[in-house]
């Protein structure tokens, strides 16, 4: 019992001393809450004072740059306004200078009036003191004014003409002594340091061969071989008793190149039947257009010309195959630039331009397709086509005289062209027949059904291949009655033309 007296003792102390414990934190904890309550509320109010300072401050700042602002605008204002005096008073001043003048106008206006009224009253005595005098002059004379005005105008316009026509003769003959004897010099000197290179081209080219043998193996069993190639090329192949040598007949240098070295070709290889001379024939075609560019650039790199377009440069590289009355263009061009060149020198023209035009004035010839234009003109649109300077296009259009020369570049063309052509040898016969065997070979293509015409023989046989797909023997049979009749009336030629229309039908298997 008394144990249990002193536990609740004890236990009461300690909730005594737990409640004296709790009572005094409270306090402790009263006094730091005030604490703590009056420094917020001392900080709130320093941060209010100091929001005010730095309010006040901005307020301040930025009340003193309006003022500066203001009083700028307002000085900028007086200054416009000073100025507008300034102004408003220099125009008072014209105002009243303007006035002035025109006070003092007016007043020489009425000095001149009343000048001019006195001059006229002058004029008018003079004028009849004049009619006076030319009235003593008729009676004195015996004419009236208009014939003696007349009078004098035909002896004026006597002796003027007179002495115009003297003076005229003596300008144009020393005019022509002059300029006969610069344009020879030029000539003779153009001439004599220009090495001229003559070649003349045929129709035909003379094929050698290592044995006879070889010429069976090209005609082919029932000539099939012959046949072929001449249906793939053009050309014809004339073989005869002549040993070791058969010719290759054709208009066109181009067909006859393709047809010698496609034969070649072949003839080195051994295989010569039907399609692999179509083969031969194709690949030789590209060659030799490969070649051609070729010879165009070689050309070009040895005149020294530069910025060519690559299509001039083909057709440049194409006269290398045409002749113009038997002597090559090419040559013939090569030779027209250095004569063009060497003669603009000596003239003083640009040296460049004449090179180029004297290069490109025969390029119409080479067309890849034939046209009715004449050469120079159809020379010209390509120039113009391919972005020639227009003193270029000029001058290969006017070499002929088919349009107005605009600059004295083209009579350097027209007579540097004469005088390549006109050097002993450089030519020979004409071209006519070349242009008619053109024509035939159009006239032939110009039928439904033609697929391939050839013009052999020098233009004495027109041979015409058709699709057999397309057309029927009467059809063939037509076209070679109606196509000779047409040529006997619509061409001349010599001799008589043989028409050979050729109708086959190709069936091809592959076995794989």
């Amino acid at each position: 019992m008394e144990l249990l007296l002193i536990i609740a003792g004890l236990v009461a102390g300690i909730v005594l001393g737990y409640v004296l414990f709790v009572a005094s934190r409270k306090k402790q904890l009263e006094k730091e809450k005030e604490r703590i309550l009056e420094e917020a509320k001392s900080q709130g109010e320093n941060l209010k004072k100091d929001r005010i300072l730095e309010a006040k401050e901005k307020y301040m700042q930025l009340r003193s740059e309006y003022e500066k602002e203001a009083n700028k605008r307002n000085q900028e204002l007086s200054n416009s306004e000073n100025r507008l005096r300034q102004k408003e008073q220099s125009l008072d001043d014209k105002i009243k200078n303007l006035n002035q003048k025109e006070e003092e106008a007016s007043k020489r206006s009425e000095r001149l009036d009343v000048q001019i009224e006195s001059y006229k009253n002058r004029e008018k005595e003079i004028g009849e003191l004049r009619e006076q005098q030319i009235k003593q002059l008729e009676s004195i004379s015996g004419l009236s004014q208009d014939e003696a005005k007349e009078k004098m105008m035909e002896t004026i316009k006597a002796k003027m003409h007179t002495e115009g026509l003297t003076l005229a003769k003596t300008i144009v003959e020393e005019a022509k002594l002059g300029a006969t004897r610069e344009a020879k010099r030029i000539v003779l000197q153009t001439i004599q340091r220009t090495a001229a290179e003559l070649a003349i081209d045929n129709t035909v080219t003379a094929f050698p061969l290592e044995s006879d043998d070889v010429k069976g193996r090209i005609i082919g069993r029932e000539g099939r071989n012959i046949k072929a190639f001449e249906a793939a090329t053009g050309v014809e192949i004339l073989i005869d008793d002549t040993p070791e040598t058969i010719v290759l007949s054709c208009y066109d240098p181009i067909r006859r190149e393709v047809a010698r070295v496609a034969l070649e070709r072949l003839i080195r290889d051994g295989r010569i039947h039907p399609a692999r001379i179509e083969e031969v024939v194709e690949k030789t075609k590209k060659q030799i257009e490969e070649e051609v560019i070729e010879w165009g650039e070689r050309t070009v790199v040895d005149l020294g010309i530069t910025g060519l377009h690559p299509e001039l440069i083909r057709y440049v590289g194409r006269m290398r195959f045409r002749s113009s009355y038997g002597q090559n263009l090419l040559k013939h061009s090569r030779e027209v630039a250095r004569l063009c060149a060497t003669m603009a020198a000596e003239m003083g023209l640009n040296v460049k331009l004449a090179k180029r035009a004297g290069l490109l004035h025969d390029i119409g010839k080479c067309p890849d397709n034939d046209e009715e234009t004449p050469h120079a003109l159809l020379g010209m649109k390509l120039c113009e086509k391919f972005g020639e300077h227009p003193e270029v296009c000029n001058a290969v259009g006017a070499h002929h005289d088919e349009i107005e020369m605009t600059s004295l570049l083209s009579p350097v063309i027209q007579a540097c062209d004469a005088i390549s052509g006109s050097r002993p040898g450089a030519r020979r016969g004409d071209d006519q027949y070349v242009e008619r065997i053109k024509e035939m070979e159009n006239m032939a293509l110009s039928y439904p059904g033609v697929e391939k015409a050839f013009a052999i023989q020098a233009g004495r046989e027109l041979r015409i291949i058709m699709g057999a797909e397309k057309t029927n023997d009467d059809q063939a049979d037509t076209l070679a009655f109606e196509l000779s009749n047409r040529i006997m009336t619509e061409m001349r030629y010599p001799g008589q033309v043989k028409i050979t229309v050729i109708r086959e039908k190709r069936s091809v298997g592959v076995a794989k």
